[in-house]
């Protein structure tokens, strides 16, 4: 009884930390009297459509660190998959087969971590490092104009533009008292249901969970680890490349250099979500708690006028609690 108590504490916490971000910002901004208009429906669409492009790409991370991986190259991977989908409209092609092509560049990006991790057995910290500057490398070749492609304004159509708006229509959703968000939050929820039902609903899923548990005890089960990590990273890819596809909807153009740092966001937001580093631990639900986490307290220091250096301060204090609670809880699992 207890140990079904803990777990669904543990799966709650993320959420729990969500709701005591928001209701310390909001009391913040009410005792300090700004004007920065925190506690709002509009607040909370800004949010939702900013956290698009990092919560795409945090599901394909959640697959990575469960399998018990890592991947410093998400950000570059994702600027270059931008890159790829801004390169195509600009030589006429359409852009449904712009996107697609992101989402290709993406899957093979991952397809080329995956065969070195799984093939080299070497430490997915290094491949990935060295990959990183190496998808930068390729999303600045695409480009004679520093690493920024620009398609014609026409190319990109207003649909695909209504992804990341905050102001949707309709502002409320039919028949409901409940706000409407730009289309692309839709899209980022029922790729999470895809990613749960992958991970909890097929064998795929359990072999992700049980490589990240212990690798070895999985090889003598029989699960085909090399191929399942290649695998794994391919889908995570692939997940890059439609979250670079974000920037053509927001920015309308693609930036090589715009996924330097990136890769911290979204790994952060997995392991504030509750993922372990250690692998074997993670969810769809606690990654996009993380995800919203770190937009909320992004739009909450703009709020309350502060300065950028106090949210990195925040979210640096946030990332270091939630792995020292991960550490503890693996200590406790290993002592019972």
């Amino acid at each position: 009884m207890k140990s079904a108590f803990r777990r669904v504490l543990s799966s709650l916490g993320p959420l729990l930390a969500l709701l005591v971000v928001i209701g310390f910002f909001a009391a913040a901004e009410w005792m300090l009297g700004t004007e920065g208009n925190f506690a709002s429906v509009s607040s909370a669409r800004l949010v939702g459509v900013q956290s698009v492009k990092v919560g795409i790409a945090a599901l394909g991370m959640t697959l990575i660190i469960i399998a018990g991986g890592i991947d410093l190259s998400a950000g570059t991977a994702t600027a270059l998959c931008g890159c790829i989908a801004a390169f195509s409209l600009d030589q006429g092609l359409s852009i449904g087969i712009s996107l697609m092509l992101a989402i290709a560049g993406g899957a093979l990006c991952g397809l080329f971590n995956g065969i070195l991790i799984a093939g080299l057995k070497l430490v997915p910290f290094i491949i990935t490092l060295g990959s990183m500057t190496i998808f930068m490398g390729l999303g600045k070749a695409l480009s004679d104009q520093g690493g920024t492609i620009t398609p014609p304004r026409e190319t990109i159509p207003e649909g695909l533009r209504l992804m990341v708006t905050q102001y949707p229509d309709p502002l409320w959703i039919p028949g409901t008292p409940l706000p409407n968000f730009g289309w692309g939050v839709w899209l980022t929820v029922g790729l999470a249901f895809l990613v749960a039902a992958l991970l909890h609903k097929t064998v795929l899923g359990r072999h992700i969970f049980a490589i990240g548990s212990s690798e070895s005890a999985a090889r003598l089960c029989g699960v085909r680890v090399p191929a399942t990590k290649v695998l794994v990273y391919m889908l995570a890819g692939a997940f890059f490349g439609l979250a670079g596809c974000v920037d053509i909807a927001r920015l309308e153009k693609g930036d090589a250099t715009a996924g330097l740092g990136l890769e911290l966001e979204i790994i952060a937001a997995v392991v504030i979500g509750g993922g372990s580093l250690l692998g074997g631990r993670g969810s769809v639900v606690g990654t996009l708690c993380g995800v919203l986490i770190m937009g909320v307290i992004n739009l909450g220091c703009t709020a309350l006028e502060l300065e950028n250096q106090v949210e990195n301060i925040l979210l640096g204090v946030i990332i270091i609690a939630a792995v020292t609670v991960d550490r503890l809880r693996s200590r406790r699992t290993t002592s019972t």
